[in-house]
């Protein structure tokens, strides 16, 4: 989510500090530095107010004049979806995780420009109620009332918006 002009300043800031050290430092990035970046390019962008999808995508490292100085690892299994589980539903957190991995790979759903139509399986989607936005809230959070000053609690969920015209929905 981090705009690439905040890993830029480092990069600068780095740059003068190690100077000190070896003047050809100062033409090295991050002034010699190994830095680790983790995350997923597939999950949240960088935001960018009022701005187009152009701005959003010039806004991540990716665009940054320090990416080809990066060396990407690619990770492949979603440890978050592995973890303490019991072995009756590994076979199915196996599946989505796979699923979740096709729609980040751009193969789910066939051939596509860029957009594709998902089918999601029936126990992922919120079947016709009145208010779905309570309803998302309401599986997301269940017993929110009791367990609102609980971090642990609170920490372990949420709840992400696709688009930022969603988020910027008036209600």
């Amino acid at each position: 989510m981090t705009h690439k002009h905040s890993f830029e300043v480092v990069d600068k800031s780095l740059k003068d500090v190690m100077r000190v050290v070896n003047e050809r430092n100062a033409e090295l990035p991050f002034g010699g530095k190994v830095i680790v970046f983790g995350g997923d390019f597939r999950q949240t962008l960088p935001v960018v107010s009022k701005g187009s999808r152009a701005d959003v995508v010039r806004a991540t490292l990716c665009s940054s004049y320090l990416w080809r100085s990066c060396k990407l690892l690619r990770l492949t299994m979603n440890m978050r979806l592995q973890g303490g589980r019991t072995s009756d539903n590994v076979d199915d957190i196996r599946k989505l995780s796979e699923w979740i991995l096709e729609i980040g790979d751009g193969l789910a759903g066939g051939e596509n420009d860029g957009e594709v139509d998902l089918q999601f399986p029936d126990d992922l989607l919120i079947q016709y109620v009145a208010d779905p936005i309570a309803s998302i809230v309401n599986v997301t959070y269940p017993d929110l009332h009791t367990q609102l000053w609980n971090p642990d609690y609170l920490q372990e969920r949420a709840i992400l918006a696709p688009t930022h015209e969603i988020v910027t929905l008036k209600r």
